[in-house]
């Protein structure tokens, strides 16, 4: 019985610092109190709208990204070399840090192209040669602390109906930071 009450005792205590170091966020959250038994907990509340992806808008904490215009291409299109047909997005990419940063390298370490046009499996989409020929000698130069370079990407699609849904991380296989969906607007003649 008096073993029983000792690990008792013990596993509160355990728990209890857990929870206190648990508690002990970043000094930048808010912070919200509550009380119960005459015991005052601290929980800490993230700023999660720090990093993310919306409104055509990507921000991270070294860069940001900005997408233009995005647009199905034909084959044989300007900007699709290729038999079938892409979707592009025209993008501008701001580095906000001394880092080494292109904008090729931007786009492709954060985004990921998808048509759920499979049950059983996720359909990446492969990227397609550069759809906008403007670009060809600045998309992988490095751009300067505070610079915004303008570039362009496009994907092959594996269908011309179902949308594309672009998946923004925080690096490779990092926190999601948002998804949106384009809608392909394509009517194959």
């Amino acid at each position: 019985m008096k073993t029983k009450g000792l690990a008792l005792t013990g596993l509160t205590i355990l728990l209890a610092s857990t929870l206190v170091g648990c508690s002990s966020g970043n000094d930048n959250s808010s912070k919200k109190e509550s009380s119960n038994d005459n015991k005052t907990i601290k929980v800490a509340k993230k700023n999660t709208d720090k990093y993310y992806f919306k409104n055509n808008k990507l921000v991270t904490r070294d860069l940001s990204i900005q997408i233009i215009q995005n647009k199905v291409l034909s084959p044989g299109e300007t900007g699709n070399d290729s038999d079938k047909p892409v979707i592009a997005f025209w993008y501008k990419v701001t580095n906000k840090t001394n880092k080494e940063i292109d904008a090729n390298t931007a786009w492709i370490a954060i985004f990921k192209a998808v048509q759920d046009n499979n049950e059983n499996t996720i359909n990446e989409l492969k990227v397609a040669a550069l759809p906008d020929n403007q670009y060809l000698d600045s998309q992988a130069s490095a751009i300067k602390k505070n610079g915004t370079v303008e570039n362009a990407v496009a994907y092959t699609l594996s269908d011309t109906n179902t949308p594309v849904q672009l998946n923004a991380t925080k690096g490779v296989d990092g926190k999601k930071l948002g998804t949106m969906k384009y809608e392909l607007n394509y009517n194959e003649m």
